[in-house]
């Protein structure tokens, strides 16, 4: 079969090669990969491993063969899965505990779900009920930022969008943001809880507006810069909370499919809607991979194997 593999000193980031059929493990899954989404993060990953790694965690596709020990979906359903590597493939070996069905009428453009989508549900429950509170994201043009965005909405808060142009903010208004800022330190107000991807001046100009008692969740740093914090920072905002979160050390692994599941079933309902910026086949995996790391894509790029 086809997959990508990893090319550091190549001409592309990764070049289709023939490879093995996955072997599954007993509580694992046989996928035909539709559709797979790109990673801020695996940007750095294809940099940094070496030729010949097979990268790729979200992907949407169809079971060809089910799991020997009698676990997850049977042959022929429709699926949303995360996968640690090896989903820009053809075929993949997926845990059953790391995917959900995808319900009727949701397209393959579910891919988008997996990192981004997890990482939005799990930083939102840090900062506990959000009915009547106040929620502030800073990457909210990127894809964890929109399914943030529309989750904090939905879960009746309001929402502050930060974005690093006008541009970038289009379409926040319409997935629920109040109010769209380009920087930060433009927000208005005090907020219970901060979603945190910049680092450098934005970490900092955040916690400037985290009322007290409220949390910052820190979840990725973007910017690549550092940010010098002191105790005299939080004079105006006691009892401050930061959490960090790791998508690869959230919740167990059994919990995965389950909040997948709530994820598509959210999408099913309309109350959730996975924006596309960018859709190409897997053979254009190069500039899918330039636009992204130039911040040419607003949301999710998603590539179809086609």
């Amino acid at each position: 079969m086809l997959a990508l593999v990893n090319t550091p000193d190549g001409e592309a980031p990764a070049e289709l090669s023939e490879v093995e059929e996955p072997t599954a493990a007993p509580s694992e899954t046989v996928v035909e990969v539709r559709t797979f989404s790109l990673n801020r993060g695996e940007l750095a990953l294809l940099a940094n491993r070496p030729e010949g790694w097979r990268p790729g965690q979200d992907i949407a596709g169809v079971v060809t063969e089910e799991a020997t020990d009698g676990s997850g979906p049977g042959a022929s359903a429709r699926v949303v899965c995360l996968v640690d590597e090896a989903g820009w493939a053809q075929r993949v070996a997926a845990p059953t505990s790391r995917l959900a069905v995808l319900p009727e009428g949701v397209s393959f453009a579910a891919a988008t779900l997996p990192i981004a989508g997890l990482t939005a549900l799990r930083t939102l429950r840090l900062g506990g009920p959000l009915l009547g509170r106040s929620v502030l994201v800073t990457g909210a043009s990127g894809g964890v930022g929109r399914f943030a965005v529309q989750l904090a909405a939905r879960a009746g808060a309001s929402v502050t969008g930060v974005v690093g142009s006008p541009e970038r903010g289009e379409g926040l208004e319409e997935l629920g943001a109040s109010q769209i800022v380009t920087g930060a330190e433009e927000a208005e107000g005090a907020f219970d809880l901060i979603l945190e991807s910049v680092g450098g001046d934005s970490l900092a100009a955040a916690v400037e507006h985290i009322a007290p008692g409220g949390t910052v969740v820190i979840f990725g740093n973007t910017s690549g810069e550092r940010t010098p914090l002191s105790f005299y920072d939080f004079f105006g905002h006691e009892g401050v909370r930061l959490q960090t979160f790791f998508s690869y050390a959230s919740g167990t692994p059994e919990s995965i499919g389950e909040d997948l599941a709530i994820l598509a079933s959210l999408v099913s309902t309309g109350d959730l809607t996975p924006q596309v910026g960018m859709e190409a086949s897997w053979r254009e995996l190069g500039e899918a991979v330039a636009a992204l790391s130039e911040r040419r894509v607003s949301g999710k790029a998603v590539l179809h194997v086609d």
